[in-house]
């Protein structure tokens, strides 16, 4: 049985090819013949029998992965001051500190703790120490108050109110951080309302929601009579669903991910970072319907915010109209917000000034090097915007 015509031939021309590795070590690792060497002599049974050992071989660390992570003992204790302002289920949360006021949001999809997430890794906590005086605003999970939201409601009845609050405690207007989601929801406040805040830092900020995006939009395209149905069913885009179209960014994580928890030793601080970060991961928080309907089809479907088409209360959310000192924070090695959809937004705001960081959309607020690479730089720059 010949080969030749429907394998590549990786001794040659596609050395770049994405099976060329993993091809390369089951023909080493099983003494089979080069790639360059197949022809009607190749033994098709031979290879099937190694593939398919190779696949069971990663599918068993596979499921190690997974059921150590289950079993793993370690639980989070880590929990956030009181809040000292609450509008549905949202809440504002003061940690404190002596400097200027700086008000933190997080994206509508996650759990706020990824900003205080451990001890040593807590951009709230470093903010707090470092001459700030800083709150957390949680969006927490969406209950009757937020049933009908859109993103517009998120900012008018919740951010607006919650900076004006800050405002009030503190006798100024607090600077304004937003990270993800949270960064397009508060470039729009700084539009909206410039004399609540005295400077904006846009931390992985999407704005132009068609950079890299061709597939997941082909996706939306596709699947958007039964995405509609779904939502109208749920009354949300429900947290499966957006750990779904969140793993379709990278397909094959998972399965590197939990192969390399199964090799490590489950007592060290390694294992228990990463079932401390995965245990935020898989904490997640259903969009209400009008935001999901918002955020799919006139975000990523129709790419509003870039195309001035986003209109708050009759305002064009045009970042060209925001004045106030600004940083945009931009990871090179963010996956889910690609760097030229942040830049996009940090080149329309003419008092900007950027930072690149190598670091990933959770790393930079949850990675090792977060601390150094973004909290402390961050810090320096809301204390003198």
């Amino acid at each position: 049985m010949s080969f030749a015509g429907l394998m590549p031939d990786l001794g040659k021309s596609n050395k770049d090819s994405p099976l060329s590795k993993p091809i390369r070590r089951l023909v080493e690792e099983h003494g089979l013949p080069k790639p360059s060497e197949w022809g009607s002599s190749f033994d098709a049974v031979k290879f099937v029998d190694a593939l398919t050992a190779e696949a069971k071989a990663r599918m068993d660390r596979l499921l190690a992965g997974v059921t150590r992570y289950q079993t793993h003992p370690f639980q989070r204790t880590r929990t956030a001051p009181p809040p000292v302002w609450t509008h549905g289920n949202a809440a504002l949360h003061d940690y404190g500190g002596q400097g200027p006021a700086v008000m933190v949001v997080p994206s509508l999809v996650n759990r706020a703790y990824i900003l205080d997430l451990a001890a040593d890794r807590s951009l709230m906590a470093l903010l707090s120490q470092s001459g700030l005086r800083a709150f957390l605003l949680d969006w927490g999970a969406p209950g009757a108050t937020e049933r009908d939201y859109n993103a517009d409601d998120y900012i008018t009845h919740v951010i607006i109110p919650a900076l004006e609050h800050v405002r009030a405690l503190t006798g100024q207007p607090p600077r304004l951080a937003g990270y993800c989601m949270g960064g397009t929801l508060t470039a729009a406040v700084a539009v909206l309302r410039p004399d609540l805040i005295s400077g904006l830092a846009l931390l992985a900020a999407p704005w132009d929601f068609h950079a890299e995006s061709a597939a997941s939009r082909a996706f939306l395209r596709l699947f958007r009579p039964m995405i509609e149905g779904m939502i109208a069913a749920q009354g949300c885009a429900s947290v499966d669903f957006l750990q779904a179209m969140f793993a379709s960014l990278d397909p094959t994580l998972m399965g590197r991910k939990f192969r390399g928890f199964a090799a490590r030793d489950m007592a060290s601080d390694a294992a228990q970072r990463f079932v401390e970060l995965e245990d935020w991961l898989n904490d997640g928080i259903p969009l209400v319907k009008n935001v999901a309907r918002q955020t799919l089809f006139e975000w990523y479907g129709d790419n509003t915010p870039l195309n001035n088409k986003w209109i708050i209360n009759g305002a064009v959310i045009d970042p060209a109209k925001i004045s106030t000192p600004t940083l945009a924070v931009i990871p090179n090695a963010d996956r889910i917000v690609p760097p030229d959809s942040a830049r996009a937004l940090a080149r329309r705001i003419a008092n900007c000034k950027t930072m690149t960081i190598e670091l990933g959309h959770i790393g930079m607020m949850a990675g090792g090097s977060a601390p150094e690479l973004l909290y402390k730089p961050l810090a320096d720059w809301l204390k003198n915007p």
